[in-house]
């Protein structure tokens, strides 16, 4: 009986080898370049921005059109002045748009793109893309 070499597997051992996991073949392309430091981090300010559950909730609930604040804390079941806080943060970091209608402040999503990182993030978790 043939035994398969430790070298042969990669470094390990026998019958682990087949469980390694490979990615599908793909054609060989030159790596795409970074793009500059600065939007980098901008982009990292602006996942963060939508990294708490009450944001994500908010761009959902934006995504299907423009609302204002009581129309929010009706429809996630919480404090206005929490509302009106993630609002804030959603609104410095460019997400939202607050436009002044009476007395009133009617607010939306800057653009769609945004709405498809969240859709996008909550997608993977509920088809179990998560740890």
């Amino acid at each position: 009986m043939a035994t398969v070499s430790s070298a042969a597997t990669g470094g390990l051992p026998p019958g682990e080898a087949d469980q390694h996991v490979h990615p599908p073949d793909r054609p060989t392309q030159p790596p795409t370049p970074p793009p500059p430091a600065g939007v980098l981090t901008d982009a990292g300010e602006l996942l963060r921005a939508l990294a708490a559950p009450v944001r994500i909730a908010i761009v959902l609930q934006l995504r299907d059109g423009h609302r204002c604040v009581h129309e929010l804390v009706d429809a996630l079941d919480t404090t206005q002045p929490l509302i009106s806080q993630h609002l804030r943060v959603l609104k410095s970091a460019g997400v939202v748009h607050g436009e002044r209608r009476g007395r009133e402040v009617v607010y939306r999503l800057v653009d769609d793109h945004l709405a498809h990182i969240v859709i996008d993030a909550v997608t993977h978790v509920q088809e179990g893309g998560h740890s």
